[in-house]
């Protein structure tokens, strides 16, 4: 049932004929809006350079970042990709999970205690570009509760990946991660 609530809400579309990369820009604003956390849920997690380099500035910020991303895999490609970029970010704070309740497909980011984006737009070149996609952005502390609620219990439901982990896996899959 739709809410009583007075909720701030904006829907995003974006798409291949945006004049700007308006995906990619709205994680990025996201991100770099954050001061004490940002939590991500994607099935798909290979960003753009612009994307990286917000997760890595949040970290110095001392800002709590998370990335939740499934253990088991729908497209070999992808979870393969997705490697190599945790492996970039090894060397920062961010936190790496991997949900392990079966398939994770809900993509939603969480910025602070107020801020929520959920839709259909993952953390792949595909939706940041090519695909259309659409975003809802709410301002509402409750709302942003309720997802933080959501995204804690998926967080039990994952384990939290080492630094290592890349570099411990045998040489073909690491060439096969680097390839996809």
């Amino acid at each position: 049932p739709a809410s009583e609530a007075d909720r701030k809400a904006l829907i995003i579309p974006t798409g291949p004929v945006d004049v700007r990369e308006t995906a990619s820009l709205m994680f990025v604003q996201a991100i770099s809006s954050a001061q004490e956390r940002v939590w991500i849920a994607s099935p798909y997690f290979v960003p753009d350079e612009a994307v990286l380099k917000a997760l890595e500035l949040a970290d110095l910020r001392g800002v709590d970042v998370r990335i939740l991303i499934p253990d088991e895999p729908d497209h070999m490609l992808v979870y393969l990709a997705a490697f190599t970029f945790v492996d970039e970010l090894a060397h920062t704070g961010i936190g790496f999970y991997r949900y392990a309740g079966g398939f994770l497909h809900q993509k939603v980011v969480l910025v602070d205690n107020h801020i929520s984006v959920v839709g259909t737009a993952n953390l792949d070149n595909r939706s940041l570009r090519l695909n259309f996609e659409v975003s809802t952005l709410v301002v509402d502390p409750e709302f942003a509760a309720e997802v933080a609620e959501m995204l804690e219990t998926d967080f039990a439901r994952s384990r939290k990946m080492q630094a290592e982990e890349f570099r411990q896996k045998p040489r073909w899959f690491q060439f096969a991660a680097r390839a996809a």
